[in-house]
């Protein structure tokens, strides 16, 4: 296959090896990895190829990938900035918080950039307009530290698409190395406007391109992410270990489904989806997160409880809609009082920060500072008494 089109991927992990690179590397992209993991970093410029190992139902497929770099940002940020410069496409899998340490290196290569086509920015992101984050953090960067002129050409040197993505990557095997296991299934839909009038949109296979993002972006993040975490932070809390034992457990197995037949509701209501399909969509993303061969552990996947409970994500961002229609939320609810519960786990830092906000605030001002309600908001008031009673309890195991 000829590689005549360059990609810039920020994040080395399992997402951008397993499922961004994927598609980048099979559509005819060359890869360049960036990272500020100095172990990481090396094995890729160590190792000439990994492999994919794509798990479903029906068996597995494992094909290779190769013809990529990797460059350490930390260390040789010039150089990073010279490759972004000259690409077709820059996309991030680094989580939702790092996007401001992304934005230097984007910022200055969009500064350099003299190729006569727009640069292609895509973040790859479990947040809503993850892009339009990223976007804010790169002309913050050009407006404070570069040329401010830039701001004036920058639809002719970059455009910015937000994009949904959705395909489970387990936990992998503890040999694994460079090499990835993930879901057969997946969803990447990307914003078409960006790329029109001058633009260049992106030809990578197995992309959706498509009008409206937002009811893409809600339907995965509200129905897979609040499905998965709801399973996480109930499972944590009864000492269950993996996401599939969960959902093996009658009791909790009805627990999960109950929120994201909530959070269905809102889908049909806000984006007209019908009834009929978000329930085949619910079905379909209950029986992915079951599947054994998908082993998953439930401190991985609740890891970042703080983001995870902020005011646009998986647990307040679909009950606030709700509450606002006159909906109940009483699922979601137990869910927000699990991810409440999820305080210092060994390995994650946003869970030490939330048992300490618990400690040392009011319970009107965590609910405040830990989700971003207002406080005349009609689920605020909702959710007071389930921090109170946190407070009051710990975070040991919680009666149903």
């Amino acid at each position: 296959m000829p590689y005549d089109k360059k990609a810039v991927h920020f994040g080395g992990g399992n997402i951008g090896r397993g499922f961004v690179a994927e598609f980048l590397h099979n559509s005819g992209y060359e890869v360049v990895f960036v990272d500020v993991m100095d172990a990481l970093i090396d094995t890729l410029q160590k190792t000439p190829k990994y492999t994919v190992t794509e798990i479903g139902e029906d068996g597995e497929r494992t094909f290779t990938i190769d013809h990529y770099r990797a460059i350490n940002s930390k260390h040789e940020m010039p150089k990073v900035v010279e490759e972004i410069a000259s690409a077709d496409v820059v996309t991030c899998a680094v989580g939702p918080n790092i996007l401001k340490f992304v934005a230097e290196p984007v910022a200055k290569a969009i500064e350099a950039r003299t190729l006569d086509y727009p640069l292609a920015v895509i973040a790859c992101e479990n947040a809503i307009n993850a892009t339009t984050t990223w976007r804010g953090f790169i002309e913050k960067y050009i407006e404070e530290k570069l040329n401010k002129d830039t701001l004036k050409t920058i639809d002719q040197r970059a455009r910015f698409a937000n994009s949904a993505i959705d395909r489970i990557v387990p936990q992998q095997d503890a040999d694994a190395g460079m090499n990835v296991k993930i879901e057969k299934f997946f969803e990447w839909c990307v914003e078409r406007k960006p790329f029109e009038n001058g633009g260049k949109q992106p030809a990578i296979e197995g992309v959706h391109f498509v009008d409206d993002l937002e009811p893409y972006i809600e339907r995965k993040l509200f129905t897979v992410n609040t499905s998965h975490a709801t399973a996480a932070y109930y499972g944590h809390n009864r000492g269950v270990a993996c996401i599939h034992e969960v959902l093996e457990d009658k009791e909790l197995h009805d627990i999960v489904r109950a929120a994201v037949k909530e959070t269905a509701v809102l889908i049909v209501d806000k984006h007209g989806i019908s009834k009929e399909e978000q329930d085949d969509y619910v079905e379909k993303i209950v029986k992915r997160i079951s599947n054994p061969t998908l082993k998953d552990n439930v401190e991985r996947v609740g890891r970042a409880p703080l983001r995870k409970l902020s005011r646009k994500e998986r647990f307040i961002g679909p009950a606030a809609q709700l509450v606002e229609r006159g909906h109940k939320v009483d699922a979601l609810l137990g869910a927000i009082e699990m991810a409440f519960r999820f305080q210092n786990v060994e390995g994650d830092d946003e869970s030490a920060e939330l048992a300490k906000i618990l400690k040392e605030n009011s319970a009107e001002d965590v609910v405040a500072k830990v989700t971003g309600l207002e406080k005349d908001h009609p689920l605020f008031n909702q959710i007071v008494p389930i921090v109170n009673k946190v407070q009051k309890q710990g975070n040991g195991q919680a009666a149903l």
